[in-house]
């Protein structure tokens, strides 16, 4: 299978915060921000798959500032690394007030997603392949926020988790 660069899935998603996306202090929903993103990011990996995909995980998702009503939310996404058939889609979502010019980073996160095929069943993916140092840092760290995601959900012992092993030797920490 052809292998692909990590900016080819490079995806921007803009989005007008309206009345009816915001509570009733005049703050954007976060479950309406989550589903921005999973909809940017499902595009990041459908472009890197040219496949159907389908949300697996969502890592930890952090509000650090409010977006107010009538500001524009910014979410750039791109697949960080691929395995067999899943795909690592790193965010970060930006609050926008276009009146004063000002852009402000909000939200940072992963996704993963499984691409599959016209029967369900998971596919191949293409090797991501990283060029930037940014993008090399992302694709290398993304084995190990991988095998956090699979002891998390019972798929991985934490004892075969073999990148975050030699983690903790790095600091010093032995099991």
């Amino acid at each position: 299978m052809a292998k692909k660069f990590a900016k080819e899935s490079f995806t921007v998603m803009n989005e007008l915060v309206l009345p009816n996306d915001t509570n009733t202090l005049n703050n954007l929903m976060g479950g309406k921000l989550l589903l921005w993103m999973d909809i940017c990011s499902a595009m990041a990996a459908q472009k890197h798959s040219n496949s159907i995909v389908v949300t697996v995980s969502v890592d930890n998702v952090s509000f650090q500032r409010s977006v107010k009503l009538g500001e524009v939310i910014s979410i750039e996404a791109q697949v960080t690394r691929s395995f067999n058939s899943s795909m690592e889609v790193r965010m970060t979502v930006y609050a926008q007030n276009l009146p004063e010019g000002t852009k402000i980073k909000t939200n940072e996160a992963y996704y993963t997603f499984v691409a599959i095929d016209s029967e369900g069943r998971p596919r191949a993916v293409p090797e991501t392949v990283p060029e930037t140092q940014k993008e090399m840092i992302l694709f290398n760290g993304a084995l190990q926020r991988r095998e956090l995601r699979l002891i998390l959900s019972g798929k991985m012992k934490p004892q075969d988790a073999t990148e975050l092993q030699n983690i903790l030797t790095t600091f010093g920490i032995k099991n």
